[in-house]
């Protein structure tokens, strides 16, 4: 088994002994994005939490609607075929590669169906972020490659796990995926706590998962939205269950995603048997994600509230994306339920609005490039291999088996190992 982990902006040629760039999880127009971050980030920021409590008092007064961001909701701005286009643009001209983008929306497969009947993105995958309830945690799981003639039929499947989860269903769904030798299946940013059930709670469950159900997935991700600690804490974790790392962009606004995979496969299902047969897996990070994270998550918030006058009228401003159910249960945008934003929104967007402003935007990335980012990839390392490469380099294939005692662990330490905590090598 062989991992590698390269930073472009170290080493430019890098890229050139591969023919492709593959783009892995990215979404568009037709994925939902849960909104119920929001009250549990302002439930520990006192002013935002009194704006949001005034106006959801002021909401059920005048309207009788409850505001439940659980069930609230917005859209990423990109259609199907320009979001193909964002990430294809990146690897073609800023790599000089082929490329490969498999689109994976959260619970729907609609975008790669859409893109199949275009000329230039008919070879896309079809392929999805799963929800996947396990314990007390959420996990998003990549499914990349399904089988034309079967992916409604594996849809259904997955979508009634998500609504009535089962133990034993779960592993009946992801031992059908594995037997399909050319689909993927990924745990997409395993350490993300996406239940807010808290970190060592959330890691103790996805332990679980992997002794479980581990020996049916065929790579953990490496998040391009996602801090490089988290980052280097799943390489760890990866290390510990003797598993492979893969790409993820995670895209969501109008950057390219910040994490792809090189290859020379000249097809998905060659690139998917690459990762499960061969084993093998050379991780490019794109010098987007040297950037400082605070400034990338605003921007991912300026693509998301920004005008986009191409769209089809009714999804061109932010809040025609957004959704939330009325005091029938209807599910609506909020353009349809206020005749204008609140002042403390608006407000607030307008100074997002200010990242446009290149001199905003270079003071903004002077003050957030803290030392310790900046020293993220100082190892004098060109190409980073992981720890694991050389002790595991002839293991070529794995036996499923339902005992978490199958799965080989290193003896070595891969805290102690390294000399460098902040590098990726």
């Amino acid at each position: 088994m062989q991992s590698k982990l390269t930073c472009l902006w170290k080493d430019p040629s890098a890229p050139k002994q591969y023919r492709t760039a593959v783009s892995l999880h990215s979404h568009t127009s037709h994925s939902k994005e849960n909104l119920s971050f929001i009250a549990d980030y302002a439930s520990r920021q006192p002013l935002l939490n009194w704006a949001l409590s005034s106006y959801a008092h002021r909401a059920y007064t005048r309207g009788a609607i409850i505001v439940d961001f659980k069930k609230a909701f917005w859209r990423p701005p990109l259609l199907p075929l320009a979001a193909f286009r964002v990430e294809r643009n990146q690897i073609e001209q800023k790599l000089n590669m082929s490329a490969m983008v498999s689109i994976t929306d959260h619970d729907t497969i609609e975008a790669p169906l859409n893109l199949r009947v275009v000329p230039e993105s008919g070879a896309s995958p079809i392929s999805v972020e799963w929800t996947v309830p396990y314990k007390d945690a959420i996990l998003h799981i990549g499914v990349h490659n399904l089988s034309s003639s079967g992916a409604q039929a594996a849809m259904a499947r997955l979508a009634e796990y998500t609504e009535y989860p089962a133990i034993d269903r779960l592993r009946e769904i992801l031992k059908s995926l594995h037997d399909d030798p050319e689909v993927l299946v990924v745990l997409n940013h395993p350490l993300w706590d996406l239940a807010h059930i808290g970190k060592a709670r959330h890691n103790c469950t996805v332990h679980d998962f992997i002794a479980d159900l581990g020996m049916y997935v065929h790579a953990f991700e490496i998040s391009g939205v996602r801090r490089w600690a988290e980052n280097r804490e799943v390489l760890e974790l990866a290390e510990k269950w003797n598993q492979l790392v893969v790409s993820g962009g995670d895209r969501h606004g109008t950057e390219p995603n910040a994490v792809l995979n090189v290859t020379n496969a000249r097809s998905f299902p060659e690139f998917v048997d690459e990762i499960r047969r061969k084993r093998q897996s050379h991780v490019l990070l794109m010098p987007q994600y040297a950037h400082s994270f605070t400034l990338r998550i605003f921007q991912s918030l300026l693509d998301a509230v920004r005008e986009y006058p191409d769209l089809a009228e009714g999804s061109r401003i932010w809040d025609q994306r957004v959704f939330h159910p009325d005091n029938k249960g209807e599910v609506k945008s909020l353009a349809d339920m206020w005749t204008k934003p609140p002042i403390f929104v608006t407000g607030f967007f307008q100074a997002v609005g200010l990242l446009d402003v290149p001199s905003v935007r270079n003071a903004l990335r002077a003050a957030l490039a803290k030392p310790e980012n900046e020293n993220l990839f100082t190892d004098r390392t060109e190409e980073a291999k992981l720890p694991w490469t050389e002790s595991h380099a002839s293991r070529i294939s794995r036996t499923p088996t339902r005992k978490s005692t199958a799965w080989p662990t290193l003896a070595a330490n891969l805290k102690g190992s390294r000399e460098n905590e902040g590098s990726p090598s």
